[in-house]
This record gives structure tokens, sequence and C-alpha cells, in this order.
């Protein structure tokens, strides 16, 4: 089916979406996670053909995001159901005024209509995806990236078997067959057809979309994230924030890539930090964390020198960035020249400072004394999200069954004329 055909199909399918009760809508989220699990064994069977082909072309982090396990696809899975228990966003009735002619004025959500994801080599990314937009009434179209097809088509021949188990249309829910980048095109430029494209991926793929659709576009995050120490933090909680948002999984946009460190204690911290990032975990056979410092972190510990890039880049992979500051000040001026708006954090005990942070620093979520690696749908109470949005317009941060939909006007009345 050719991708002009399956966004047809898909426009075809959007007004039974949009009427489809919130009941309706469960029992086929349901469904659908059942045929998910279900097909468990098949769905594995075809992402081990995808990571046998991607190894050796990917980096092992990269590896890990791509492969699934029955652990993984049972918590896709959940993933569902978790969003079919989610209150219904379409019809809720977000502001209400009665004006002073006796008019009824409600601000009502509504479904976006079709929404397409392009999105890289992330299988789970399919399932979420799908499960938001069909709960928030909108017809879904995927484009995953070629390293991750056999996969993807798997999840989605399950997930519309349940679809359509529940009586809801088949077309509603359609994956991209075409992996090239002409696919990709062809939805940044389906006006009329495609009412929201998201983006989830490198930043590449997110530039191309912001430069070249047509259509509308929420940019979503690449992850320059950073945690600034002060210093009157507390060193062990530091410590272990650090090693969280960098290594529990370093290929997540939301993993953390630059540590700012406060000159009064950086002699006291960086040794510390090498000790648990670098030295502990090559004893305990982990990846070791390669910091790259700048000139003032490489006269108290040793690692590789920062280069001109090092502060711009995303790494998703096991190297953090490290740079020395005065304060506050200086942690929330570098934060302002190099962070993609996604996450930032400070750790300290000094409420001053981080509310001079948190006021300060212009991105989606800003931490206090936590991991950036909560910014996700689920950890935010919104079942799993369809992206980290890093703009102002409509959608900031994760994205979940609200930002989903639009809204529009209904006005009630007696008769009143103007």
């Amino acid at each position: 089916m050719t991708t002009q055909e399956l966004l047809r199909r898909a426009k075809g399918a959007k007004s039974a979406m949009a009427m489809a009760d919130t009941q309706t809508k469960n029992r086929a989220l349901r469904a659908m996670a059942e045929a998910l699990a279900d097909n468990t064994q098949s769905i594995l069977t075809a992402n081990g053909l995808d990571v046998i082909e991607a190894k050796g072309t990917v980096s092992p982090v990269m590896l890990d995001r791509l492969a699934l396990n029955e652990e993984r696809v049972f918590s896709m899975a959940q993933g569902i159901r978790d969003v079919a228990a989610l209150p219904d966003p379409v019809g809720a009735v977000l502001r209400r005024e009665v004006r002073p002619n006796g008019l009824v004025m409600e601000k009502t959500a509504v479904p976006m209509g079709v929404i397409a994801i392009i999105y890289e080599s992330r299988p789970n990314v399919t399932s979420d995806a799908a499960a938001l937009a069909l709960k928030a009434g909108s017809a879904c179209v995927l484009r995953c990236g070629k390293q991750a097809h056999r996969s993807a088509a798997a999840i989605v021949t399950a997930l519309r078997q349940g679809l359509s188990g529940a009586g809801l249309p088949q077309d509603a829910l359609g994956l991209v067959e075409d992996a090239t980048r002409q696919s990709a095109h062809e939805l940044m430029t389906a006006a009329g057809l495609v009412d929201l494209l998201i983006p989830r991926g490198g930043a590449g793929l997110i530039r191309a979309c912001v430069d070249n659709a047509t259509v509308p576009v929420i940019e979503t995050g690449t992850g320059i994230c950073h945690i600034y120490v002060d210093r009157d933090a507390d060193l062990d909680m530091a410590l272990s924030i650090v090693e969280n948002a960098k290594c529990s999984r370093p290929s997540v946009c939301n993993a953390a890539e630059v540590c700012l460190v406060h000159r009064e204690i950086a002699g006291a911290l960086l040794p510390r930090l090498k000790g648990r990032l670098v030295e502990a975990r090559g004893r305990a056979g982990l990846p070791p964390v390669e910091l790259r410092l700048d000139a003032a972190a490489a006269k108290v510990i040793a690692g590789t020198p920062a280069g001109p890039d090092a502060f711009d880049t995303e790494f998703l992979d096991h190297i953090l960035a490290v740079k020395v500051v005065d304060g506050v000040e200086e942690a929330c001026g570098h934060i302002a020249a190099h962070s993609t708006g996604h996450s930032e954090a400070i750790v300290t005990r000094d409420e001053g400072a981080a509310q001079r942070f948190i006021r300060a620093v212009d991105s989606a979520a800003v931490y206090w004394n936590a991991s950036t690696r909560f910014t996700d749908g689920g950890e935010f109470g919104l079942g799993c999200e369809m992206g980290i949005s890093t703009q102002r317009l409509h959608a900031r941060g994760p994205m979940g069954l609200a930002e989903l939909c639009s809204y529009k006007y209904v006005v009630r009345g007696t008769g009143q004329v103007r």
C-alpha cells in the first residue's frame, strides 16, 4: 500500500474515531493489549531479525533501544492498559463562561484528526503512539526507521487485530511500508491528509520536519540535559542523581549529557564523581563513563579534554561533559546557551539558589534534587507519552492525551442575535 493510500484510508477512518465513545475506545485498547501479549513470540521473532541486521551498524546503547524481550513486550501491553484507564480527554470542557447576553460558551476538547508520527528505531513507540492517538479519538499513521520496521510491522498487525475486534476501523491505525526518506517527506507535506505531525528521534530528523513540513508539527526533544551541582549540595545525593541521570539508560532523551559543578566543591566532588562513574563501574563490569572535562575540571581529575562541541552534543552514550562554574548565574547562563530546552536539574540544599535556578532556566522540565530521568509520560502520570515537546506552543514537556487534542467553542443560546 502506498503512503498516500494509507493516509487516505486514515482520513476515512477519523470520523469513526472521533465519534467513538469512551467505552468503545477503552474496549479497543484492552483488546489491543491482549493481542500484543498473545503475539509476543511473533513480535520477538521479527525483532530478532531487526537486531541481527542492525548489529555492527549501531552502538551497543542504540542496539539496546531496538531490542525487545518478553518483559518489554509485557510493558508495552501494560502501557496500553494504563492509557485505557485514563480519563477520556475528548469532550472535556476546558473553560465555561456565561456571557451577559445569556450565551453559554464552552471551550471543548476535540480530536486532532489524523496524527502522523515519524520515529526511529524504538519499537515501543509503536504501541505507545497508537494507544495515545486512538484514545484521543484520532487516527494514527506511523512511520518508523528501517532498522525497526519488521518489529513495528508485527506490533501493528497485532494492534489492528484488537482494534477491529472491538468494532473500530483497522484503517485508524497504519504503518507506512516505505522506509525511505521519500515516505517521510510525503508525511511532512501531506496537507489535507495529516492534521498533526510528530517527529521522535535525533536532531537531524526533528530539524528536517521543522524545516520542510507543510503540515502542523510539534517539535519533540533532542535532550542536552544538564545537572548543576551547587556548592550547598548534599554530595552523596548529587552523585546518586548524576549516576542515575547518566547511566540508568543513556540512550534516551532525558539522560543527562552535562554536569556543571560549583567551583567551591569541585575538589571534593569531582574525584568522587570519577570514582563512582568510571572506576567503580569498571570494577563492577559495567560500562564506565567517559568524562569530557573543561580546563578547570581537568586540573582536578584526569579525563578526556572537552572538545569544541562537547557541550552541544546529545551523546546518547556513556559520555558526560563536565564543566566548573562560579555559581547559579553562570550555570543558568551556560544552560541558556547550550540547552535544547528539555530537562535540567539543580542539586542543592539552598532554597534560594534553587528558586533562582527554577525561575531562570527556560526548559520544559526543571528539577530540584531529582534526576532528569523522570521526564517521561509514565512518571508524570500520563500513562505513556507521544514524545517530549521542547517548544512553547500548544504542548510542552511529556505529551499525553490532553496534548493530542485540539478544541472548539460550543456556544449555546436562546435566540440571541447581534
